[in-house]
């Protein structure tokens, strides 16, 4: 909990410093009138009250957040910016009759948060290969995560990226948590998970909780509890496993873990890797769900033969992509890794939660498909 206190009051002094930086940029674009004159302080005001007020209008357009995400990309972009253009004049020798610099910023930015959103409102598939000298039949996975449902797309939209994975022929799906959100609307909850039930696969859908499929603003406030989203999972014939292991036609074992912020944030307990393998045949092809890719050490050392997570939506913003890693929160932020014997796979996520940009990745859902050595 101190790491996320550290992290939340840096980025809240990364933004006070953006504020203030454009504020003091800003005027330099209004090549107008006697502005050149009024001084620093009246210069700075003016600047402000203008960064300040195109940062109202977004925040109104998009949301608060997403306006804080607009505003230290530009301050980024546009001292980066500054540095270039100041190394044009010195090095080069040449000046500049007008603020290029400015201009150059805003129009960088703009197109890199135009992609940012592209990316993030529009799914791919990622397809991976992997090897096994296990005596299991060629198995095509698809596993998706971070659907948040209510944010990039609702019930209907997630329908339609459902008909683009049912295409694919799976043999088993898995939901590797985050299905859901604060914002998701219980009539929201039951058409997807209506839809959910309907894809049609060879060994069917497999799901896990992720930290914000429980909710963290209790059932009143969306309507729905973590109990009642259970209900229409298995309902509808998904499969959810808390801390449990399902045999799937005598040929492997899918292992779906409680997520971790049961013990993280709930003051809860999950059951170990060790104590969730200990039972098992370990000549069979074990896949793990765990919504969060926090345990590598125990899951590698346990002899499990795949990992699937999410949460860490693939880094999310250039150039933070890793900092998750970096400050000891996650194994792996994004792709596939080999550890011992165990290959692990994180996932960017189907969708998004808060931020509305992806400018380090792509939404995506993955297929992977296990072979025969």
């Amino acid at each position: 909990m101190t790491m996320w206190i550290i992290i939340m009051w840096v980025t809240m002094a990364f933004v006070i410093t953006s504020l203030f930086y454009l504020s003091s940029r800003v005027p330099n674009l209004l090549e107008i009138g006697n502005i050149a004159e009024w001084g620093k302080f009246k210069q700075f005001s003016l600047g402000l009250l203008i960064t300040l007020g195109v940062t109202g209008i977004v925040a109104v357009c998009i949301n608060f957040v997403n306006a804080i995400v607009c505003v230290m990309y530009l301050a980024m972009i546009w001292a980066v910016s500054d540095l270039a253009f100041w190394l044009l004049e010195k090095l080069g020798h040449i000046t500049f009759a007008h603020y290029y610099v400015g201009w150059t910023a805003l129009v960088i930015t703009l197109a890199a948060l135009s992609a940012g959103w592209y990316l993030d409102h529009h799914v791919w598939k990622t397809e991976y290969t992997l090897k096994t000298a296990k005596n299991v039949e060629s198995l095509k996975i698809i596993m998706f995560a971070d659907s948040h449902i209510g944010t990039t797309f609702d019930a209907e939209g997630f329908a339609a990226h459902l008909k683009v994975i049912e295409a694919q022929n799976p043999d088993l799906v898995i939901v590797a948590g985050d299905y859901v959100d604060d914002g998701t609307t219980k009539e929201q909850m039951i058409k997807a998970t209506q839809a959910l039930g309907q894809i049609k696969t060879k060994y069917g859908v497999y799901f896990v909780f992720g930290n914000h499929d429980r909710g963290y603003y209790g059932a009143d406030y969306r309507g729905f509890s973590a109990a009642e989203l259970i209900v229409e999972l298995e309902k509808n014939g998904v499969k959810v496993l808390r801390d449990e292991v399902a045999l799937v036609a005598d040929q492997f074992y899918i292992i779906g873990r409680r997520d971790y912020s049961v013990e993280r944030e709930r003051h809860g307990k999950r059951k170990s890797m060790q104590e969730l393998v200990q039972n098992l045949d370990q000549g069979k092809y074990m896949i793990v769900a765990d919504h969060q890719p926090a345990d590598y050490k125990n899951q590698a050392a346990s002899g499990v033969d795949l990992v699937l997570s999410g949460h860490t939506h693939g880094g999310q913003l250039f150039p933070f992509n890793q900092v998750g890693k970096w400050i000891g929160a996650n194994d792996l932020v994004y792709g596939h890794e080999k550890r011992q014997n165990t290959d692990f796979i994180v996932t960017s996520g189907i969708s998004d939660w808060a931020i509305k940009f992806k400018t380090g990745t792509k939404s995506e859902y993955v297929v992977i498909n296990i072979e025969k050595k």
